[in-house]
């Protein structure tokens, strides 16, 4: 079909052109870094093997080379990822940025920089927290997860809910980083992001990179950091060295060590300056929902990167760097042997599963090009068309915005394209997505079931979400079961052509 090889063009030039920024940190033979390259493969294939979840990438770096990274198709190194809590450590390295140029100190009460924000009567409580305490999740304030999802004035709510006595207890809470964030902008007068850019990505060559900013017009801190995996290793590396890139000190030495240091027990895990201290001893780690990591061990002299969309607790995959790479590697050089020739053709090999079934069904004739009109649902598809093609399937959607984006998908392979659209998002804050750009990348499989049931399988491959589609048709009627990768629910949609 004519629209089929239009598109398909499209997103090989798309695919393409995208700014890659990638390959910038050397890379390295595992054995000439003291690592086998069959504890990198058993690492790879162990981490690939987990159930309920969908590797995006691994990165492994030892001496501050590069010794084994892996994209599983359909994912690729140019795409960028979001980083959900994984992003709180960005915050804590731009407060020591900020402590080093004078512009902050860990005992600032936070009060004082946003009186305008204040509610009528301050407490003794709210008048004590400092930005130590939000640093150690420390604040004395309940967290409220839904705050942010049903108001946009997020500071003045935050500073107006009761306080209990700062310091004292470990509450685990995204909005306290947003509040530093705020500080950076306030202290700065540049956003966390331009501070950061010009502090540390710019000098360490880290371009492809954005974030989302609150209803407020601040970045959003706590969460929405958008990053190139390669550039998590660069930064996990800036933490490794002790704030030293290429020779350069871009941030305190001093500071990354309190970073990284028990100043909060947190359950049975420590934490320190917006890090988790880590179960291996000495290993250190910034964290995000769904699986997204920056593992540091410095003992080792290394880093690890994987980001990811799980439902199993992280602790596996964390067990799995211990247990499978760690405990293998030796403090001098290795032969390189034929596992290290394995790892090569390895690495490109890894795929996430394609749809399995039929290539074709009687009953692509009879819906072809045949509009479906949805009943009201959170994806806010209002419209769906079916394109059937020889070898691929496109879906043509059209939101309730008035806008229309195309969902590609081969059979028994990923066709990747390019939509003017947000993908589904774990997370409901208001304003989601602002500071980011309204273009993301998919990638999409499909196949007849034995029922006749049409399976889709989409990747939004410079996020986290993926969905199932299964379409089942009777008559003028179809029922759309929708499975998305970061929930175990089932979301049940009722159409008619």
């Amino acid at each position: 079909m004519k629209i089929n090889l239009v598109l398909l063009t499209l997103c090989m030039l798309v695919h393409t052109s995208l700014l890659a920024q990638t390959n910038e940190l050397q890379r390295s033979i595992p054995e000439a870094e003291g690592v086998p390259s069959e504890a990198v493969i058993t690492l790879f294939d162990s981490l690939t093997a987990l159930p309920h979840t969908d590797i995006h990438s691994v990165i492994v770096l030892r001496h501050g080379k590069v010794i084994g990274e892996i994209y599983p198709t359909p994912f690729a190194p140019e795409y960028r990822h979001t980083m959900y809590s994984c992003s709180k450590t960005f915050v804590g390295a731009a407060v020591g940025l900020a402590i080093a140029d004078n512009r902050l100190r860990l005992t600032d009460r936070i009060v004082s920089f946003f009186p305008e924000q204040l509610p009528d009567s301050v407490s003794e409580n709210l008048s004590n927290i400092t930005v130590r305490h939000l640093l150690t999740m420390t604040s004395g304030i309940t967290p409220d997860w839904n705050m942010r999802n049903v108001c946009t004035n997020w500071l003045s709510t935050f500073l107006a809910k009761p306080v209990k006595t700062p310091g004292v207890q470990f509450e685990y809470d995204s909005i306290s980083t947003y509040v530093l964030s705020a500080i950076i902008q306030k202290v700065t007068g540049m956003t966390l992001l331009d501070y950061l850019k010009l502090k540390l990505f710019n000098p360490m060559n880290i371009k492809e990179v954005a974030w989302e900013i609150s209803p407020e017009g601040i970045h959003t801190g706590g969460w929405g950091l958008h990053i190139q995996s390669e550039s998590l290793a660069k930064f996990g590396l800036l933490l490794l060295n002790q704030g030293k890139w290429k020779g350069k000190q871009l941030l305190s030495s001093s500071w990354i060590k309190q970073m990284t240091s028990k100043q909060m027990e947190a359950g049975d895990e420590d934490y320190g300056y917006q890090m988790w201290l880590c179960d291996y001893p000495g290993a250190v780690r910034a964290d995000g929902a769904l699986g997204q990591y920056v593992l540091i061990m410095p003992k080792e002299d290394m880093v690890v990167v994987i980001t990811e969309c799980t439902l199993i607790n992280g602790r596996n995959q964390r067990r799995l760097v211990w247990n499978k790479l760690l405990s293998a590697i030796k403090n001098q050089a290795l032969i390189p042997g034929k596992a290290y020739a394995r790892l090569k053709k390895k690495q490109i090999s890894y795929t996430l599963p394609t749809v399995q079934g039929k290539k074709q069904s009687p009953l692509a004739t009879a819906y072809a090009n045949r509009t479906i009109t949805l009943e009201t649902n959170r994806y806010g598809w209002q419209h769906l068309h079916l394109l059937f093609g020889p070898k691929e399937v496109n879906l043509k959607i059209d939101d309730k915005n008035g806008t229309s984006h195309i969902l590609p998908f081969g059979y028994k392979q990923w066709l990747t394209g390019t939509i003017n659209a947000y993908p589904p998002y774990s997370i409901t804050p208001v304003g989601s997505f602002n500071g980011l750009e309204k273009t993301f990348h998919v990638a999409g499989s499909y196949a007849w079931l034995p029922t006749d049931d049409l399976q889709l399988k989409v990747h939004y491959v410079d996020w986290i979400s993926a969905l199932d589609i299964t379409f089942h048709f009777n008559g003028n009627n179809v029922t759309l079961t929708v499975k998305e990768n970061f929930s175990t629910n089932e979301t049940i949609l009722k159409g008619k052509f």
